[in-house]
């Protein structure tokens, strides 16, 4: 074994892969420069350090997250019967919370306030972690001849469909993302080709038959509120101006989507300002960019430091450091394949390839919404745009993502010649994806 061999073997088995934590700090580092450079109107409101202050927090906060889960085992007994269930409780009740009282942000009932830390929770970023380790539980439960059965393709799709239906409030592109991460958790899961085209078949079925349901709703609804709106807010005290409604909004980008190419002859108005900005803004960075913290658009393109930061990004570092900043999410989803496939049990495959494919899919998601690939929608950049529940939530998909990799790693080195005999019963399966190498660790 060579010294570089031996010496990234040593690292991986102490502190976890090297390559996630390589890719990690470079997304923290990107997270305070660009997430600042693009908050232009919270430093003219709030002042000069206090926007980099709260990143900074919430980065804390989640890096605190990340070492600690990264120090445990995957299949620490506490963790897998105790914690992550009481999770899967905790994201029901505050979904189901929001969807009835909570606080209306940028035209959406997404998130409610702690009231003794003052903290801003949105429950859509905590039921994508919730049901990555719900369809890792799942699938690992319910292996036949290194297949998903039947059984555990039904309750994995109802599940997807169950969270979806919950964080539906919060946005459609949540609910799109968690259909393709389930995807993903069903080919490392070892589902076959004929049950996953089923899935993807029923989840346009459902999809459509719910877009018909809004709609006919919506006219519904736009009469009843014509003859009563006047009585109800003097009733009840709720301005209702404030909840926007996003089916109608939802047809609406989709129109200008498919009409985007007609955006170059409008104006900009309140109607396009995000996409027309977003694209002056990507045309402005050019190849090389403008240099960091010389943005012109921050200042005008709504939701810059969040929804839009790639923009951002791309107008400071250019078409080469947008593309860099893709490498990365694709490296980190790529670092996570290949020790999925060196995973003996399947349990630890599907951790880690689920918490892989929600910070890349998201990662992608915002992307093709900012470069109009996608209608607009609000998605933040995983640990690079501002936001408090979505940088804990992604500092924690990456600690698990460490705890497999170096669990898995100590016990390839003859630690534990099985890592699935300390799991509990009925999660010990093979993994189906599992790929033998003689040198499992080799860089």
């Amino acid at each position: 074994m060579s010294e570089k061999v031996s010496k990234y073997r040593e690292m991986t088995q102490r502190y976890g892969d090297p390559w996630i934590w390589g890719i990690y700090l470079t997304l923290v580092v990107l997270s305070v420069v660009e997430s600042y450079s693009a908050s232009s109107r919270d430093v003219a409101m709030l002042g000069v350090y206090e926007p980099i202050i709260k990143q900074v927090k919430y980065l804390v906060i989640g890096a605190v997250f990340l070492v600690g889960l990264s120090r445990v085992n995957y299949n620490n007994k506490l963790l897998l019967l105790v914690l992550i269930p009481l999770l899967w409780i905790f994201t029901m009740v505050a979904l189901i919370y929001v969807m009835v009282a909570g606080e209306v942000v940028n035209g959406a009932q997404r998130s409610f306030t702690i009231p003794i830390i003052s903290l801003s929770v949105q429950p859509s970023e905590l039921a994508k972690l919730s049901a990555v380790t719900a369809l890792a539980y799942i699938m690992a439960t319910n292996q036949e001849d290194r297949d998903v059965s039947t059984k555990g393709v039904v309750i994995s799709a109802a599940l997807v469909a169950l969270f979806g239906a919950l964080m539906i409030q919060s946005g459609l592109t949540n609910t799109l993302l968690l259909m393709a991460i389930s995807a993903a958790m069903f080919v490392v899961g070892g589902a076959r080709f004929k049950k996953l085209l089923v899935v993807l078949i029923v989840y346009g079925i459902v999809g459509g038959l719910f877009w018909v349901w809004k709609d006919l709703s919506e006219k519904r609804e736009e009469n009843m509120r014509q003859v009563t709106a006047i009585q109800e807010n003097k009733a009840a005290g709720v301005d209702k101006s404030k909840i926007v409604d996003r089916h109608g909004m939802r047809k609406d980008r989709i129109y200008n989507w498919l009409h985007r190419d007609e955006l170059i002859h409008d104006s900009i108005n309140s109607q396009n300002s995000q996409e027309m900005f977003s694209i002056i803004a990507q045309a402005h960075g050019g190849l090389w960019g403008v240099g960091i913290g010389n943005s012109r658009e921050c200042s005008r393109l709504p939701l810059a430091f969040s929804d839009y930061i790639f923009s951002i990004i791309v107008e400071e570092i250019g078409l080469v450091g947008g593309i860099f900043v893709i490498i990365l999410y694709l490296w980190l989803l790529s670092r996570a394949a290949m020790i999925a496939r060196r995973c003996h049990r399947v349990l630890p495959a599907l951790l880690i390839i689920g918490m892989a494919s929600m910070i890349t899919f998201q990662a992608l998601f915002h992307m093709a919404i900012n470069t109009g690939v996608f209608p607009v929608s609000g998605e933040p950049l995983p640990l690079i745009s501002k936001g408090g529940t979505s940088i804990i939530v992604n500092s924690i998909a990456i600690g698990v993502m460490l705890s497999v990799s170096r669990t898995i790693a100590n016990h390839s080195n003859g630690k534990n010649k099985d890592d699935g005999q300390q799991l509990p019963s009925g999660l010990d399966a093979r993994n189906p994806s599992e790929i033998p190498v003689k040198n499992e660790w080799k860089n």
